[in-house]
């Protein structure tokens, strides 16, 4: 299997006490969501957003993803977390994703996020979103605890 599970990247993680990763919605970072096929090798030791393996141009895809839309980071007692809103799409598509890579274009493509979906998830000239959790402490993509 090319994907070891869906993971916060290592590098992120110091990256944050760096300041590397601003997710305001106002004056933040802009994060891409990148779709990969089961060729790809990602995981949480992924540094970088990566072409290899990358959904190729065409189709309803361009290499590099979707801008994704920040959600001001909150918390809740003592868990911060934030989100993307809206879901990302690709419309008149026709693929297979087996997950994707959630990156920084603000700061070097650096990695936030690898997702893996499970399975191949293909798509035949429709839509292919990718469903973000709520945004709230128990379910948010990004928490800090």
């Amino acid at each position: 299997m090319a994907f070891s599970g869906s993971a916060i990247c290592n590098s992120f993680r110091t990256e944050l006490l760096k300041a590397l990763h601003n997710f305001s919605s106002v004056a933040g970072n802009a994060f891409n969501i990148a779709l990969y096929s089961n060729a790809a090798t990602l995981s949480a030791t992924t540094p970088a957003y990566t072409i290899t393996g990358e959904i190729p141009n065409g189709s309803g895809y361009t290499t590099g993803g979707v801008l994704m839309g920040n959600v001001e980071p909150t918390a809740t007692g003592a868990i911060a977390f934030t989100n993307f809103s809206p879901d990302p799409s690709w419309t008149s598509a026709t693929f297979t994703a087996r997950g994707a890579l959630i990156y920084n274009t603000s700061s070097s493509n650096r990695s936030v996020c690898v997702l893996d979906f499970g399975s191949d998830k293909p798509v035949s000239n429709g839509t292919f979103t990718v469903v973000m959790p709520p945004n709230v402490a128990a379910s948010a993509l990004l928490r800090l605890e």
